[in-house]
């Protein structure tokens, strides 16, 4: 197999990794809230909404050291130990515990920063300048199957549940526990670029000139520092400023369609007794929507001519017209509703394919704009693609901390009107940024992006 294939096959092999730990993960996150509301147990006393923001929270900060854990142990390992975190996360559900919920939400909120950054970075070592828009978009619909095959599960294990039993709490997280450990070891197979796809200068310098094992000690601490002045002086340059600034969207976006807005369909009475198990089904559509986006816009690359900005506008609109469906169709108190539901009613009567389409628009409109911000950042930053996808997900994990925060007392309309808010801005800041990108490419191949 040539080097071009080889790692296009690591790349799919990434995505298919990543599609087994977050069919476990997301659909996590996506019943959290609705379970933990149906827990027999007094003893318990947590918030879906507040673990949640622990472990963006975490993330956030973790990203200042998970550059140097990924350029110590590689980004193989990085993954592999991350996402045993991630399964220990989800196997707490099973016996939980109030001290154990929270512990768990700190650990993975630093194994996520990790995993992270070890994706962006073997993303990026496994891409060219001409690769990185299709790669992403492999990647993407890959790391979106997770949405519509573990919410399928949720679908038919619920369908017609109105309580959440604990044998049913502890089918379901056994069995998402299993898919996450898979996935874990998925990583193994992933093999080391060609000589020339290798990490920045500074680090390979050091990784070469420390051999004893008396240096490595020292090496470790010269390359930490090296990788975090790295992150500080992306922060620090006007191109990352300005590609920095479209993260917030995606941040608040990946808070409302992973955590809030299930919690919302289940809290529907007026959906019937399936309500429950309408949060699995939206999970599907939203996963649809995610996949379509991924494909359409990463693997075809039917833009290209045009550069990312129709794409990013296109994700602006499909997010608008779903919020308003959803400010139309769901009751203002349904995030924060309790286990047996809200009875008021919005603006219409609600109708649950309204809901489900809204679920599909929201994952199409996040795969516009997510597809784009990897390749752009994969773009500028290849040479410290490390460092730069810290950055970016600590302003992208610092906002859905914030948002699945203020999801414990916000009505729906003003988190809604909020989106809106931060997403037009975003859209307006990503077209500035894609400005950049064309003036200091200008004698590149852009077209080939």
């Amino acid at each position: 197999m040539g080097p071009e294939g080889k790692t296009l096959l690591n790349i799919i092999i990434l995505g298919f990794g990543f599609m087994f730990m977050f069919t476990a993960f997301q659909t996590c996150g996506n019943i959290e809230q609705t379970v933990i509301k149906s827990f027999n147990s007094t003893e318990f006393h947590g918030s879906g909404y507040t673990s949640m923001a622990i472990i963006y929270g975490v993330f956030s900060a973790s990203n200042l050291i998970a550059p140097s854990v990924v350029a110590v142990i590689g980004p193989q390992l990085s993954m592999f130990f991350s996402g045993l975190v991630y399964s220990g996360y989800i196997a707490m559900f099973i016996h939980p515990y109030t001290w154990s919920f929270y512990t768990a939400s700190v650990v993975v909120g630093i194994a996520a920063a990790i995993l992270w950054t070890a994706q962006g970075n073997l993303l990026t070592i496994n891409s060219t300048d001409a690769t990185i828009g299709r790669n992403s978009g492999i990647f993407w619909a890959l790391l979106q199957f997770s949405l519509f095959f573990g919410n399928m599960y949720i679908y038919f294990a619920w369908h017609g549940h109105v309580h959440i039993s604990d044998k049913d709490r502890q089918t379901v997280f056994i069995s998402l526990t299993v898919i996450s450990l898979v996935g874990s070891f998925l990583f193994f197979l992933i093999q080391k670029p060609e000589p020339e796809a290798t990490p920045s200068e500074a680090s390979e310098s050091l990784l070469q000139t420390e051999s004893t094992e008396s240096a490595s000690i020292v090496k470790y601490k010269r390359m930490h520092i090296q990788l975090t002045l790295s992150m500080f002086k992306c922060v620090t340059i006007g191109s990352m400023c300005v590609t920095l600034a479209p993260s917030p969207p995606s941040g608040l976006e990946l808070t409302f369609y992973s955590g809030v807005y299930g919690t919302c369909i289940g809290a529907m009475t007026q959906f019937g007794d399936d309500a429950k198990s309408l949060i699995g089904l939206s999970g599907i559509f939203i996963g649809l929507g995610e996949i379509l986006g991924g494909g359409v816009f990463g693997m075809l690359n039917k833009c290209n001519r045009f550069g990312r900005n129709p794409v990013v506008l296109l994700g602006l609109i499909t997010h608008f017209v779903a919020f308003y469906l959803i400010f139309l169709n769901i009751a203002s108190d349904a995030p924060i509703a309790p286990e047996e539901g809200t009875h008021l009613q919005a603006y219409i009567t609600p109708r649950y394919t309204v809901a489900l389409l809204c679920s599909f628009l929201l994952g199409l409109g996040d795969s516009c704009f997510n597809t784009q911000l990897l390749s752009i950042v994969g773009f500028m930053f290849r040479e410290d693609s490390a460092p730069a996808f810290a950055v970016f997900k600590f302003v992208q994990s610092i906002t859905a901390a914030l948002a699945f925060f203020y999801s414990n007392y916000l009505l729906l309309h003003w988190q809604l009107l909020i989106m809106v808010v931060v997403g037009f801005l975003g859209t307006l800041s990503f077209f500035v940024a894609e400005w950049v990108v064309v003036s200091s490419r200008r004698d590149t191949d852009y077209d080939s992006i």
